[in-house]
């Protein structure tokens, strides 16, 4: 299985039937990870699985260079008038089992680099039982990394390691949640990787930031690979949807971006603002 640990990851929310332009398109780009799920409400699984065919096919980019993630969504999150990807009638981990099939299926895999859970379930048996179906997949190789999205609870984070330690977490990362400084920190000091979505679009007010405006000029570079270069100097993983392939090529050229010594200050006063 491949080891990849990226430092920006392309989201394919919302994208419909432009999904599998946008991911190859992103891969020439230079991305070499995507993030997806096996909800039909908002996303298109199996037009990334075609876009991965086509990098395979056409451009030589082999499955071990490329990091897929997806996601196994309780019915909470499900569009029940489209075709579900399990019966909401079986068991939790009879769901997530045939989910996660489906998964492979769609995506022409045959393991994941990253599965998560959507979203913690309704009870905190539910979820539990869910941590252990995944913990199971991981034992039989079919998952390399595991973890859940939409987690605002580090408690539940702690109970969760008892069975074994989250891998992954992706959450809102944005001044609506004062960037979920908790479970951030809770990452951090547990090796946890923290990915982020509404990284930009959720902090408007961030991004025009006279500490960050300053850092764009002396650098030479945009606002947003400003915040992404911080985002990522601090542990976190940016995912980026950007349909635009300059803004592409900018988030991805975010992580050669060098701080010197003469823009310390601005940092250091972006950095209290965040983090606190």
């Amino acid at each position: 299985m491949s080891m990849i640990s990226p430092k920006m990851i392309y989201g394919t929310a919302w994208k419909g039937a432009r999904t599998t332009n946008l991911v190859v398109s992103a891969f020439l780009q230079g991305f070499r990870a995507v993030d997806t799920a096996c909800q039909p409400k908002h996303y298109r699984e199996s037009l990334v699985g075609d876009a991965l065919e086509i990098l395979r096919a056409k451009h030589n980019i082999k499955r071990e260079e490329i990091f897929v993630q997806t996601k196994y969504t309780p019915i909470g999150g499900q569009d029940v008038t489209q075709p579900l990807p399990y019966n909401p009638g079986d068991p939790v981990p009879k769901q997530i089992l045939s989910s996660f099939q489906t998964s492979l299926v769609n995506l022409r895999v045959s393991y994941l680099d990253s599965y998560l859970l959507h979203s913690p379930l309704r009870t905190l048996k539910q979820t539990l039982e869910a941590w252990r179906t995944l913990i199971a997949l991981q034992d039989e190789g079919k998952v390399r990394q595991i973890g859940l999205s939409n987690v605002y609870d580090v408690d539940l984070l702690k109970t969760l390691a008892a069975e074994r330690p989250v891998q992954v977490v992706q959450n809102r990362w944005y001044e609506g949640n004062l960037w979920d400084r908790e479970v951030c920190k809770y990452c951090r000091e547990n090796g946890i990787q923290y990915q982020s979505f509404w990284t930009l679009s959720g902090s408007p007010r961030l991004l025009a930031h006279p500490n960050i405006l300053s850092l764009s000029h002396a650098l030479d570079c945009t606002p947003p690979q400003v915040l992404f270069k911080l985002a990522q100097l601090h542990d976190i993983t940016p995912l980026t949807g950007t349909t635009d392939e300059l803004h592409m090529q900018q988030d991805l050229a975010a992580e050669h971006l060098v701080f010197k010594d003469e823009v310390e200050n601005e940092v250091t006063n972006v950095v209290q603002y965040v983090w606190g």
